[in-house]
């Protein structure tokens, strides 16, 4: 026996390899057992081709061992095993995959792909293992060999003895470190959950034996501790079952199981793609908001598996951001994946996945907005502004997907409505899609704006929430009709003769207009009659496609943007207020001065701004008093 020298570009990858492919030591375990399925499924091919191979499935399966005394790891097989030649090639050259050289030979049939593509995953267990001995006897082949290796220096290839065909791979765990702890990879609970985390659903058992107790003959209260062998791995993911074989009850387990979330999930949706891309998917749209959703700290995307092995826990790229609330899995086969199998390479059938779940996302929310509108009202309750930043994002890119699916409080329902069930109630002589903001619904009720909408019979739909006009502003217009903020200058209604302010009183009061306009130089851009106003004597409107209500979310924002809408002071020129200030106006230059300030106060109050001074316009009201 010699040893052998790994060839110079395979000793360099190697060492790359080991030290920044795998981001997580603990993928070795998935990348062995991959390497042990894809054993199994070459007999099981071969079986196909072959009539005197029986492939009798209870026969096969993997076995991990841990033995905590010698610090050595097993995982046994029951697969097609290696010749002395296959070791050479498939171990001693590096990236030279067995399993992919089998794969273009043999088709895969009956849905089973081979799992290895790149002959890599073996030497992750270099990450873990000071040393690596593979046992292995070939289907056919009365002799076993063993390779060895401690790593980058090379191996050895020597006669063994095995009594069964299959593949019998032993690692000698490294000692602990100040910062590496090795002794997990030898902890039974650990390598059960790495078993569950990654290869639960690889089709064939993977066996433990696992520590119980009973107990003790003879005594009571004395327990002894034994070892029973189990399977670890359900086999058999849900997501590959007919769907008429489950229930809500196997999602809503299957949901919990992953711990998707802690609440139950209000839909599920169950995707067999069979097309352009073959792929399998179970999705969920949660109840409840995550503690963390709107935060920086949340992490969107689905769990992906290749075959059923987890490639990614999160792979953001399958749906996009405003459905991020949902949670699930996508199973491909034909996803590219890079070298160590952790990252996806952005490909055509990528992006087909992503298309296609989001239009499923979108017809389940649609359906759920029609069928079971309580359901859906208690998720929009919970995710509603992540839909409305999904329009209001990217520059309204995505505001065709979402706007059937957005919802606004209704002040002639007095609930949440949809902006077609809005449309579908407008009278034919109404032009515009009315809106109100403010910071609730009872504030919104107060406003001086709302009145002649209201007074002629329309709806008004309430925004309380910061992102709301700023989505609306993307959308522009909905089924042809644009949106109208009830205090933006141009309402496109035809007041009546008696209230309309004529002409003559406009410039009856034109001198009194410009001088409270002099007062208020720099707050207000104009001073006028207005036309909206019934029982208030004054309110602020705004000109220009900033409002007063972005204004106010813009300026509270982190980075303390100085922006300001364009306002006008409204006075109701029919309010006793307004003889007031004609009268000041007719000599009385301090009380002018006074009265303007007060109204201007009053009008920022009404539409929750700040006033400038409280002092001074404290002192005002005492003037007024005394």
């Amino acid at each position: 026996m010699s040893k052998k020298e790994f060839k110079a570009e395979s000793k360099r990858l190697l060492e790359m390899m080991i030290n920044s492919i795998y981001t997580q030591r603990e993928i070795f375990l998935r990348e062995l057992i991959s390497n042990a399925s894809d054993a199994i499924d070459k007999i099981y091919y071969k079986a196909l081709a072959d009539d005197s191979l029986v492939f009798n499935k209870e026969d096969y399966y993997i076995k991990v061992t841990a033995d905590k005394d010698s610090r050595t790891l097993t995982i046994s097989d029951t697969g097609i095993g290696m010749t002395q030649e296959e070791l050479e090639n498939n171990l001693g050259i590096i990236a030279n995959s067995g399993s992919f050289a089998f794969k273009k030979d043999n088709e895969a049939k009956d849905g089973h792909n081979i799992i290895g593509q790149f002959g890599v995953g073996f030497y992750s267990a270099f990450m873990v293992a000071e040393d690596v001995t593979v046992i292995s006897k070939a289907l056919g082949s009365e002799q076993a060999y063993k390779w060895e290796s401690q790593g980058a220096d090379g191996y050895t290839i020597e006669r063994a003895d095995k009594d069964s065909v299959g593949t019998e791979i032993t690692l000698t765990i490294k000692a602990n470190t100040e910062e590496d702890n090795y002794d997990e990879f030898l902890e039974e609970y650990r390598l059960k959950a790495i078993i569950k985390k990654y290869s639960d659903f690889i089709r064939f058992p993977i066996k433990m034996d696992i520590t119980g107790s009973k107990p003790k003959e003879g005594s009571e209260g004395e327990f002894e501790e034994t070892k029973e062998e189990q399977t670890v791995n359900s086999m058999v993911p849900i997501w590959r079952k007919n769907k008429s074989e489950l229930t809500e009850e196997d999602y809503t387990n299957f949901y919990n199981e992953k711990r998707y979330g802690f609440d139950k999930p209000l839909k599920h949706i169950h995707i067999s793609a069979d097309g352009a891309v073959v792929y399998n998917a179970i999705l969920f749209i949660p109840e409840n908001t995550p503690f963390d959703y709107y935060t920086k700290e949340y992490e969107k995307g689905l769990e992906l598996y290749s075959n059923g092995v987890l490639i990614m826990n999160k792979c953001a790229d399958l749906m996009p951001d405003y459905f991020s609330f949902v949670k699930g899995m996508v199973d491909s086969e034909d996803l590219s994946l890079n070298i160590s199998r952790e990252l996806l390479q952005h490909d055509r059938q990528l992006t087909l996945i992503a298309k296609n779940i989001k239009n499923k996302i979108k017809s389940q929310l649609l359906s759920l907005l029609k069928d079971e509108r309580e359901k859906y009202e208690t998720f929009y309750q919970s995710f509603g502004r992540q839909l409305k930043f999904g329009v209001y994002n990217d520059y309204g890119m995505e505001k065709e997907t979402l706007q059937d699916l957005l919802m606004f409080y209704s002040s002639k329902e007095k609930k949440q409505v949809t902006l077609a069930e809005y449309v579908e109630r407008m009278p034919e002589d109404q032009k515009y899609i009315y809106y109100a903001s403010g910071e609730s619904v009872e504030r919104i009720e107060k406003l001086p704006q709302t009145e002649i909408v209201l007074d002629k019979g329309y709806e008004i739909l309430y925004f309380t929430d910061d992102i709301d006009e700023f989505a609306i502003k993307m959308i522009m217009s909905y089924k042809e009709k644009e949106f109208r903020n009830v205090s933006s200058g141009d309402l496109g209604i035809e007041e009546d003769a008696a209230d309309k302010p004529s002409e003559e009183e406009q410039n009856e009061n034109k001198d009194l207009f410009e001088a409270m306009q002099g007062i208020l130089s720099g707050k207000v851009k104009a001073v006028k009659a207005s036309k909206r106003l019934k029982s208030h004597p004054v309110c602020l409107s705004t000109e220009g496609e900033l409002t007063i209500e972005m204004e106010k979310i813009l300026k509270a924002m982190p980075n303390g943007q100085e922006v300001q809408a364009d306002k006008v002071l409204e006075i109701n020129v029919n309010h006793d207020v307004f003889k007031s200030l004609k009268a000041a106006a007719d000599g009385d230059k301090e009380k002018l001065g006074l009265y303007t300030n007060l109204l201007y106060n009053q009008a920022l109050l009404i539409e929750g701004l700040q006033v400038n001074d409280p002092v001074q316009f404290t002192n005002d009201i005492c003037k007024i008093m005394v």
